[in-house]
């Protein structure tokens, strides 16, 4: 848009200069100065737009969570961002219900628990179980669909990353995969 801008100023010069002949000394550094701010800032634009497209320097990575929604937005970001140049090929996956065990690990633990436990916790685990399945589907098709990418689980945590404290733990886990977190 700004090259547009400038472009345009370049095409009607010749009305400009009459322009600012009305507008006498000030309004034609006003207008100057304007335009030169508009070039100087179009460089700058120019030069973080060669810098995210450098893959050396930048590398986009992609979060979502194991719904669909989220999927359906990831893609749709991978596909501008590649429209666009810019190198990405590494998704988070966050959020994930017990990342190291399928749904079946779970149905199978279940099955020898499940009598001796309440009514209320038969239903919260049912429901936990119905999640995870669901998340393991979405997680094998984000597999597939991104197979040539850098994939990570980051398991759902029992409290939200804030702080510097909670930062560096996510960061341990999210570099290193341990259980820090």
């Amino acid at each position: 848009a700004i090259g547009k801008l400038l472009e345009l100023k370049n095409r009607f010069s010749g009305l400009l200069t009459q322009v600012t002949a009305f507008m006498g000394a000030e309004g034609a550094a006003g207008i100057e100065s304007m335009i030169t701010k508009l070039e100087q800032l179009k460089g700058l634009i120019d030069q973080v737009h060669n810098q995210i497209r450098d893959p050396e320097k930048t590398t986009f990575v992609c979060v979502c969570i194991p719904e669909f929604l989220s999927i359906y937005e990831t893609e749709r970001l991978v596909q501008e961002l590649s429209k666009s140049e810019i190198d990405t090929h590494n998704v988070v996956v966050n959020q994930v219900l017990f990342p190291d065990q399928d749904a079946e690990d779970l149905v199978d633990w279940y099955k020898d628990a499940k009598t001796g436990l309440p009514d209320k916790a038969q239903t919260l685990i049912g429901k936990t179980i119905a999640r995870k399945r669901m998340q393991d589907r979405y997680i094998q098709q984000i597999f597939e669909l991104y197979e040539d990418f850098h994939v990570t689980l980051m398991p759902l945590l029992d409290n939200e990353v804030r702080g510097v404290a909670s930062i560096e733990s996510f960061s341990s886990l999210l570099l290193h995969g341990s259980d820090e977190a």
